[in-house]
């Protein structure tokens, strides 16, 4: 049993998800500061007064909906999106198409019968399983 748990711990697909855990962890980290000591503040700066809707809500039955969570929640999400896409996924996507390490896609065509989309490779349909005459590349 202690050599299967062994095994089972050194599987390399169980690693790569704990570093992925502990990289994303550390990223968190760099978007969070980034967001917090950069973004805001330019957001402050160039629209005024707080960025902070917290103290916002209206009131039912004595009840108190507090909406401005939800505000500053949902800026938090934008602004921490739009960090990691202009700041990680546009300069890495650059990156790799001057390398040359996009991937590239494989030609397609549709299925006559059930329109799907197949490779050009293909010699049956996968999803209607009809028989296909591969194209030539």
């Amino acid at each position: 049993m202690i050599k299967e748990f062994k095994e089972f711990l050194l599987r390399g697909n169980l690693l790569d998800l704990a570093v992925a855990v502990v990289i994303g962890a550390a990223f968190t980290a760099v978007v969070t500061s980034i967001t917090t000591n950069l973004v805001t503040p330019l957001i402050k700066a160039i629209f005024g007064g707080s960025t902070q809707f917290g103290s916002l809500h209206f009131t039912i039955n004595g009840s108190q909906i507090h909406y401005g969570n939800v505000l500053d929640a949902l800026l938090n999400f934008v602004i921490v999106a739009a960090v990691i896409f202009f700041l990680v996924i546009k300069p890495v996507n650059s990156l790799m198409a001057k390398l040359g390490r996009l991937p590239s896609e494989e030609p397609v065509r549709e299925c006559p019968e059930c329109l799907s989309k197949v490779s050009n490779k293909a010699t049956k349909c996968a999803y209607c399983t009809s028989e296909l005459t591969p194209t030539a590349a």
